[in-house]
C-alpha cells in the first residue's frame, strides 16, 4: 500500500506544539497508509511526542528555527523566513516530498504561501478556501470563506466548479446542487458582484446551478455548493460557528440550572451527544486552500487534536481520490500550473 505523506506545522497556532502532536498520533492510529512529518521546534516536538506510543517509523521531525506569527505581514514574513515551519512544510509539499500540509498558524501566511511556494494549477485565477459545514440534511461546502475578499465574477464562476468537484469527489455525488450567496431569492437581487456572477453561473452546464440561496437557508441543507466572495462568505462562517457555540453554551447551561434538569439531562445526554455531533464544525478537519499544484489545508488557530486529527484524515481522501487532478482536468486539461 502506497504511504501518503503528510506535513504538519508543529509550531503554528495557539496549542503548539501540544495539540498538532497529539492530533498527527491519533490520526496515525487508525490510518495505516500514512506518514506525517512536523515541522517546528524538534525539542520541543519531541518532548510532546515521548508521552505517546505510536509507530516511530511512520513520524519524523524537522528542525524550524523561526515562526511566523499572526501579526507579521504574510507574503514579508513567507520571503525572509525560510527556516520557518510554514515555509519548510509548504516547500515539501513543492517538492513532491508530502502530499499536503497542515496549518493552525497564521492564514495570511497560509494563503500567500499557498500561492508562492505551492503554486496555483494551471488555469486556476485565485484559489479559494473551501470549508465543510454541518447542516440539517448531512453537509455543505462554503466557497470561498477567508482567501479573497474582493473577488471578481469570473473568479466566483470558479469556485462553483472547483466547489462542486471537490464536494462531488468527496461525498460520491455526482452533479452537487450550487447556489450562490443573496439577500434574496430572487434572480434580480444581490449586489453588483452577485448580479453579474449570476447569469454566468446559470449557462455554466458543467455545475448544477439552482440559483440564489439566503443565508437562513444554508443550515436547513438547501445547497451543496455555497458560492460567495471570502469578505461574504467569512463573516457567514464567524456567525454560524458563534451561533452553535451559543446555543451549546445555552443547552448545558440549562441542563445544569436545577436537579429536574440535570436528571433530565442524564437521560437525554446521549441523543443530545449525537445529535451535537453532527453539528460539530472540526468533524470535517480544515478548509483545504483549492485549486493549487499541492493541498494546503488551514486549520483552526485554536484547533483541537480531533480537527487535527480530521484534517489529517481530510487530506489523505482528498490524495487518494485525486481531487487535484480532477480540477485540473476540468478547469484546462492538460494543464499541470503555471
Amino acid at each position: 500500500m502506497e504511504k501518503i505523506v503528510i506535513a504538519v506545522d508543529a509550531a503554528g497556532g495557539d496549542y503548539a506544539p501540544a495539540v498538532p502532536v497529539e492530533g498527527c498520533v491519533e490520526a496515525l492510529k487508525r490510518n495505516k497508509d500514512i506518514e506525517v512529518v512536523l515541522y517546528g521546534d524538534e525539542s520541543a516536538v519531541r518532548s510532546e511526542l515521548a508521552r505517546y506510543k505510536y509507530d516511530t517509523d511512520r513520524v519524523s521531525v524537522v528542525n524550524c528555527t523561526e515562526q511566523i506569527a499572526m501579526a507579521e505581514p504574510p507574503v514579508s514574513a513567507i520571503r525572509k523566513k525560510k527556516d520557518s515551519s510554514i515555509v519548510k512544510g509548504m516547500m515539501s509539499v513543492r517538492r513532491g516530498e508530502a502530499g499536503a500540509f497542515i496549518s493552525s498558524g497564521s492564514t495570511g501566511a497560509v494563503l500567500a504561501g499557498g500561492q508562492l511556494l505551492v503554486g496555483r494549477l494551471k488555469g486556476i485565477e485565485r484559489p479559494p478556501l473551501g470549508v465543510l459545514i454541518p447542516t440539517e440534511k448531512g453537509t455543505s461546502l462554503l466557497i470561498d470563506c477567508g482567501a479573497n475578499v474582493d473577488a471578481r465574477s469570473s473568479w466566483l464562476a470558479q469556485f462553483a466548479e472547483i466547489g462542486s468537484i471537490y464536494y462531488g469527489a468527496t461525498f460520491g455525488k455526482e452533479r452537487p446542487t450550487v447556489a450562490i450567496l443573496n439577500i434574496g431569492a430572487e434572480e434580480e437581487k444581490g449586489n453588483a458582484l452577485v448580479k453579474e456572477t449570476f447569469p454566468i453561473l446559470k449557462a455554466n452546464e458543467n455545475i448544477n446551478f439552482i440559483g440564489s440561496i439566503e443565508a437562513r437557508d444554508i443550515a436547513a441543507g438547501k445547497a451543496d455548493v455555497i458560492v460567495c466572495d471570502a469578505f461574504v462568505g467569512n463573516v457567514f462562517l464567524k456567525g454560524y460557528e458563534g451561533v452553535a457555540s451559543m446555543l451549546l453554551r445555552t443547552v448545558k447551561k440549562s441542563l445544569m440550572s436545577d436537579l429536574r434538569s440535570k436528571v433530565g439531562g442524564l437521560l437525554i445526554k446521549p441523543a443530545l451527544k449525537r445529535a451535537l455531533k453532527e453539528f460539530d464544525m472540526a468533524q470535517h478537519g480544515g478548509a483545504p486552500l483549492l485549486g493549487l499544484k499541492g493541498l494546503v489545508v488551514k486549520a483552526h488557530g485554536s484547533a483541537s487534536a480531533r480537527e487535527i486529527a480530521n484534517a489529517i484524515d481530510q487530506c489523505r481522501d482528498f490524495y487518494s481520490k485525486d481531487i487535484n487532478g480532477k480540477i485540473a482536468a476540468r478547469i484546462l486539461p492538460g494543464g499541470q500550473g503555471d
